[in-house]
């Protein structure tokens, strides 16, 4: 008879056996939180307030001394800091925790991040796409295997709350009218790739017997986009924020190969550019990613996968919402009460609604101009927000409990399921692109 391996010692209980927790008022719920800390950072911007970015990029030790360390440099890294850990600690402070250990430790996460993003702003790691969230990971992760993670930094170390505010900014770039200008193919292979990919590794994930709750993380990693992807469909399904962990680690580790052995599969086999560029934009897991990847082909390649990944990511809030009414309605056909709108709606997580009011306000209200010139400021700033998530991930993550968490059932469902990816998505990516379907876009 089969039985069901023991749980790591130090995992979550099973959702099931969760008490259910009453509602949170609002001024205490963390994806509303998020909203408020996405907008304390996008008002001011907005107002006129264009703080000055640190330097990242170099090339050499002279270059890296004379810019990135240099002490007007140096002064504005320290003022973004401070801008991030007074945004931030007004979360804190309405969520209830500990505020002084909280500012405590957040110049050690804040430090880890900011040196990630340096060392991925080398002039030859940059060639070779490798992006500061790979390094943001492995700091974390030195640190947390190696060293360990004190209890006095573990109260900032905060993944989703970081994660859920540079996303609600990330609305800021996703403009309807360039993905309106970008053309329905992108859109439409991502659609295509969304639903096939999402049901192959949710079905994969479950005749490895990985819970429901994992499986749905992981398929919605690997079908959309990475890690942002699954932070939405953990905060839909009220997910447990330890298969969290896993998942965007594995997502990471996964990535780093895909960038140099793609560019080099679309060479090797003659795929076309543009064929080659939306297998990219399809399957590689940020825009960061693809752009170094589809550079490595040509620039047809790099607008083709450009274009489609945008057209991903605006599928971020909608699929979100499916998965959140798709649960809830799932639990009520496994004898749970049947959802009302109010749960349905307490289950929603509610920072989309942040990155949608953002994209719209941006795409139809702010003057083009505006939107612009302060493009490059909410960039970095986003950039900041999700580099403090990712060394977060790495600082929160014990390979331990990774190797003992399903007996790597779920490692083996994600790799399998991204296997399937890469094929599907060159199919898509020929139909649409290759001109066996449609005439191929004027992309130059």
């Amino acid at each position: 008879m089969t039985t069901r391996p023991a749980p790591a010692p130090d995992a979550s209980p099973a959702p099931d056996d969760r008490p259910a927790a009453a509602p949170l008022p609002f001024w205490r719920n963390e994806d509303w939180i998020a909203v408020v800390l996405g907008a304390l950072t996008l008002l001011p911007v907005l107002a006129g307030l264009r703080p000055a970015l640190p330097k990242l990029k170099w090339g050499s030790a002279a270059e890296l001394t004379a810019t990135v360390l240099s002490p007007a440099n140096l002064l504005a890294t320290l003022q973004i800091g401070l801008a991030l850990l007074a945004i931030s600690a007004v979360g804190v402070a309405l969520l209830g925790r500990d505020l002084p250990r909280y500012a405590l430790g957040f110049p050690v996460v804040y430090a880890l991040s900011w040196l990630a993003q340096v060392l991925a702003g080398n002039a030859a790691v940059h060639h070779y796409g490798i992006e500061y969230v790979i390094f943001a990971l492995l700091l974390g992760l030195f640190v947390s295997n190696v060293i360990g993670v004190p209890d006095w930094l573990r109260e900032a170390v905060q993944t989703e709350f970081y994660i859920k505010t540079g996303l609600v900014i990330l609305g800021a770039n996703i403009l309807f009218q360039e993905l309106l200008q970008a053309g329905a193919l992108g859109l439409l292979q991502s659609l295509l790739v969304v639903v096939v990919v999402w049901y192959a590794c949710f079905w994969l994930a479950r005749r490895l017997r990985v819970d429901d709750e994992f499986a749905v993380m992981l398929s919605t990693a690997v079908s959309i986009c990475g890690v942002s992807a699954a932070i939405a469909a953990c905060g839909a399904i009220q997910g447990d924020r330890k298969k969290l962990s896993y998942v965007t680690s594995l997502v990471l580790l996964v990535a780093l190969p895909m960038i140099f052995l793609q560019p080099w599969l679309v060479k090797a086999l003659d795929i076309p550019d543009l064929v080659g560029g939306a297998w990219l934009g399809g399957t590689l897991d940020t825009t960061g990613s693809v752009v170094a990847a589809g550079a490595l082909i040509s620039e047809r390649a790099l607008k083709a996968g450009t274009i489609v990944k945008f057209s991903q990511n605006v599928l971020i809030g909608g699929a979100a919402f499916f998965l959140s009414l798709w649960w809830t309605m799932r639990k009520a056909n496994a004898g749970e009460p049947r959802p009302t709108g109010r749960v349905i709606w307490e289950r929603f997580p509610k920072f989309v609604l942040g990155f949608l009011a953002t994209s719209l306000l941006f795409s139809f209200l702010v003057d083009p101009a505006v939107v612009k010139d302060t493009k490059a400021t909410l960039t970095g700033l986003r950039t900041a927000w999700f580099a403090l998530a990712f060394t977060s991930i790495g600082l929160e993550t014990r390979f331990g409990s990774l190797l003992k968490m399903d007996g790597g059932r779920p490692a083996l469902a994600f790799v399998a399921a991204q296997g399937v990816n890469l094929i599907w998505t060159l199919i898509v990516a020929y139909l649409l692109f290759g001109g066996l379907l449609f005439a191929p876009p004027p992309i130059r």
